[in-house]
């Protein structure tokens, strides 16, 4: 995850506490992450962000070979794929090794891991069908206004209702691997509303900075 600015450096801002855990996001976005840059995918950050890839399919064999989706292996896995999104943002923001593939690699894995989780919970009935369906519907929304976004050439980040909606939703089906039903339903609900708000603000913006484009042009 490369997106905050990291060291006492020219341009950048000082790696407070606050920063380094990633509460503190003011300022730009790194001049490395935006699209004109170079891919630069040997990092520190970008070999946690392939291991946390890995360990996905891993996940997803051991839990659907599973009698109910709520074996201790499987779960296991997936906070340790879950929480370590933590670690590649600290690394980037310790060693400042930011990339544009980092800013991609990131927000993929995390939406990968979500959608296997869902696959097992859905397969398990682990959780409301309809409410994961409806989860599924805002990623590939989010999928293809991504695409239509970069060939427009809008500059998107992720806002704080879409960064705030992964935890809920992650937790609500780690909760259901582990088979606590009702505080991942609540918790689920928690992260499709945060998510669908997240929704409204990036279209608000892309519509924003299409208006600017015609301004302009």
């Amino acid at each position: 995850m490369a997106d905050a600015p990291v060291a006492e450096d020219a341009g950048r801002a000082r790696l407070t506490f606050r920063r380094l855990v990633g509460l503190d996001r003011s300022g730009p976005p790194p001049p490395q992450t935006l699209s004109d840059q170079p891919w630069n995918v040997a990092t520190i950050p970008n070999a946690i962000g392939f291991v946390r890839l890995a360990l996905i399919p891993v996940f997803l064999v051991l839990a659907l070979r599973s009698e109910s989706g709520t074996d201790a292996l499987p779960a296991v896995i997936f906070a340790v794929v879950a929480w370590s999104d933590y670690l590649d943002g600290i690394a980037a923001r310790i060693t400042g090794q930011y990339s544009r593939f980092g800013a991609l690699l990131d927000p993929f894995v995390d939406r990968l891991l979500v959608v296997s989780g869902l696959v097992v919970c859905w397969n398990f009935a682990l959780l409301p069908r309809w409410a994961i369906a409806v989860v599924v519907a805002r990623e590939l929304l989010l999928l293809v206004f991504g695409q239509l976004a970069l060939r427009r050439g809008l500059q998107l980040t992720i806002n704080w209702p879409g960064r705030l909606a992964v935890w809920p939703t992650m937790s609500a089906i780690f909760f259901a691997l582990v088979a606590l039903a009702t505080l991942a339903e609540l918790l689920l609900y928690a992260g499709l509303v945060l998510a669908y708000y997240a929704v409204v603000l990036y279209v608000r913006d892309a519509l924003a900075q299409l208006r600017a484009l015609r301004d302009v042009g």
